[in-house]
């Protein structure tokens, strides 16, 4: 049992588009209270903690210092991940991370042994696998209404966040791409499904060196395309599973979310991994038809995982979302990225457990602490 009592003081650094999204939940949920919103540009802290009714902002010194702040909410680009990471780990302050964990294994995995060393709890998003739509198709599984699972088939597909991002280049940068960006949402799911990624192969391919950017003050500037910006991965998981993935900003079609597990007995088509909803299928054999099962649970959103975190620190349990899954991920993902540049399968060595599920019935916007 944690010896602190009550709601788990939170801070969030970086006040970008992102934060939005999490300031939206982590303000609704009484076991949280934020105190602080930091940022580099104390001026966007500002703004953003004026909008939440945040008593303190300023620079990242602001959070790391304040006495009451538990756990960090890590909203810095991902080329800043580990870097504000580690400052917040030797600061005392437990961490929650925006995807991706890391660019590389080596300063993931140094991350880690700190936190380790130090006593320190790691998580990282994506949580959208709490959610009730994910959680729901995952609980079928478990029960076996699929059977044993075999295979499994993923697609996102859009023609790239150029058009609607008003800042869009760091998307197109080393460590990101559709790859980097998206592939967390899938991949943790599968790992949820199948257990841990044993080796991968891949093929990746880039339509052009530049792109234009389609909105915002910057509407009409041209940036430079680092990575490839479609990818074509099969993985093979632990247990003798496969999958076959596509992350690809070179659609002009959008295509999003298809997500489908086959197992021994029936194939489940399951929410997009970058929502907390949505109904789950089922296809039996023998069935002329999809079955729909609603889905049961809450979805309140992105910070869901940060909640579970902090209820879990408070009972001294393990909490789901972790930094050694989040790292697995990336070790998945650096090594796509690997058998892109040689042609050949490689091995990934990390491991993670899947997660425990929720229970139905876990309930955000109630008091616990």
């Amino acid at each position: 049992m944690s010896a602190a009592q009550g709601p788990v003081g939170i801070a969030v650094i970086g006040a970008g588009n992102i934060s939005k999204q999490y300031l939206d939940t982590l303000t609704t949920f009484p076991d949280l209270k934020v105190l602080v919103v930091a940022d580099l540009f104390e001026e966007a802290a500002k703004a953003r903690a004026a909008e939440y009714n945040i008593p303190e902002w300023g620079g990242v010194d602001k959070a790391l210092n304040h006495p009451d702040v538990e756990i960090i909410v890590n909203l810095t680009i991902p080329a800043a991940h580990v870097e504000v990471a580690t400052q917040a780990v030797n600061a005392g302050k437990h961490v929650w991370t925006e995807k991706p964990f890391s660019l590389d294994r080596d300063s993931g995995l140094d991350l880690l042994k700190l936190a380790t060393e130090k006593n320190i709890r790691l998580g990282c998003a994506p949580d959208t696998f709490l959610g009730a739509g994910l959680q729901t198709a995952l609980r079928l599984i478990e029960r076996g209404d699929i059977g044993r699972p075999l295979t499994a088939m993923t697609t996102f597909q859009t023609p790239g966040p150029e058009g609607w991002h008003p800042n869009p280049a760091f998307l197109f940068a080393q460590g990101a791409g559709p790859l980097f960006d998206m592939g967390p949402y899938y991949l943790t799911a599968l790992v949820q499904a199948f257990g841990s990624i044993r080796k991968v192969a891949a093929v990746g391919s880039k339509a052009t060196e530049t792109r234009t950017i389609g909105s915002g003050p910057k509407a009409g500037e041209e940036f430079a395309v680092e990575v490839p910006t479609h990818v074509s991965a099969m993985a093979q998981f632990e247990s003798g599973a496969s999958s076959h993935s596509v992350f690809s900003f070179e659609s002009p079609r959008v295509h999003m979310g298809f997500m489908e597990i086959t197992g021994s007995e029936a194939t489940l088509s399951l929410p997009d991994p970058n929502m907390f909803d949505g109904d789950v299928r089922i296809w039996r054999a023998g069935d002329e038809d999809w079955t729909i099962v609603p889905a049961t649970g809450p979805a309140n959103g992105r910070g869901m995982g940060v909640l579970d975190m902090a209820r879990s620190l408070r009972a001294g349990t393990a909490h789901r979302a972790t930094g050694e899954l989040a790292y697995h991920v990336v070790d998945a993902m650096v090594s796509i990225a690997e058998s892109m540049e040689t042609g050949e399968f490689v091995d990934v060595k990390s491991s993670a457990q899947s997660s425990p599920a929720l229970p139905e019935d876990w309930a955000p916007e109630t008091a616990t602490l």
